[in-house]
């Protein structure tokens, strides 16, 4: 068997090198979760959601640009290295989220992005002990009913396809290079081919590992079923979202919109760039993310 090559190089190695780091598992509500901590143990804590198929390595650039801070990042359950919950709902999954918070990190800010802002904004909107929220490129509308419908019906279709193979052939499916590799073309924008090809091969390596082949078919139902927009106005919390004006799963003008469901929201926007903000400007959303902390004196 071929051996896998020899990772790329983040070119936000050097930041990420320099922070103390810390793997463990923990057992949330019973379920076993990897969880990854950056920064020294006795920093003021943020917890960091990721989004869908992905795990912890996602979400490292923005923390890499917040020394200061510790950051925790937990595989999200049936993703990475964590165990599956009974049945991924976006209910269960709001409620792992308020125990890990809770256990690990009670009262401290926290960050979702993408299917992670919808786990996060539901956790919020049923009692999660944050101080504040912070949603990086917030899904808003639908994914059945808004601009990108047809390439949501594509997934959709790709994801029961996958379901309805026997184990082996859905499992191959799921994690098809080419379908990856399309997935990974299709959000990015950069124009920097060295940022892209490391981008490229992130996607190659962690976004098909999970628990099984139902547990990602149950987070894609989830997914799709769900937006942040449907609890908005349940959430308590100050909010911070930050948007792209060249994402292609939630369009700006929807972004805007959000904004004024919630009681108490700011929307900053990224020119430039799509639904990766956390690889392609990982810089400039952990400056939008301290000043919004730094707004709680």
């Amino acid at each position: 068997m071929p051996e896998e090559p020899a990772p790329i190089a983040s070119p936000y190695r050097a930041l990420l090198e320099a922070l103390p780091q810390r793997r463990r598992e923990v057992d949330v509500a019973g379920t076993r979760t990897a969880l990854v901590e950056y920064g020294a143990p006795d920093a003021p804590p943020i917890v960091f959601v990721h989004g869908f198929r992905g795990d912890h390595h996602g979400l490292e650039p923005v923390a890499a640009h917040l020394p200061g801070m510790r950051i925790l990042i937990p595989d999200l359950p049936g993703f990475g290295a964590s165990d599956a919950l009974p049945r991924a709902t976006i209910e269960a999954y709001a409620a792992w989220l308020r125990a890990l918070v809770a256990a690990e990190a009670p009262g401290a800010p926290v960050l979702g992005h993408s299917f992670g802002s919808i786990v996060v904004a539901h956790a919020a909107a049923s009692g999660l002990d944050a101080s504040r929220i912070v949603l990086v490129n917030p899904i808003a509308t639908p994914a059945l009913s808004g601009v990108n419908r047809v390439g949501s019906l594509l997934a959709l279709a790709y994801y029961r396809a996958a379901a309805a193979l026997p184990e082996r052939a859905g499992l191959a499916l799921l994690g098809a290079p080419p379908i990856v590799r399309g997935m990974s073309a299709f959000m990015a924008k950069t124009r920097d081919r060295a940022l892209l090809r490391w981008i490229h091969d992130q996607h190659d390596r962690y976004f098909s590992r999970y628990a099984s082949r139902a547990s990602v078919l149950e987070a894609f139902d989830a997914s799709i079923r769900h937006t942040v927009g449907e609890v908005a106005e349940r959430v308590a919390q100050p909010v911070q979202l930050i948007a792209a004006d060249r994402d292609d799963i939630t369009p700006l003008a929807q972004q805007h919109r959000l904004r004024t469901r919630f009681p108490d929201a700011r929307l900053s926007v990224l020119t430039g760039v799509g639904h990766l903000v956390h690889y392609e400007r990982p810089r400039e959303a952990a400056a939008i993310i301290r000043r919004f902390l730094a707004e709680a004196g």
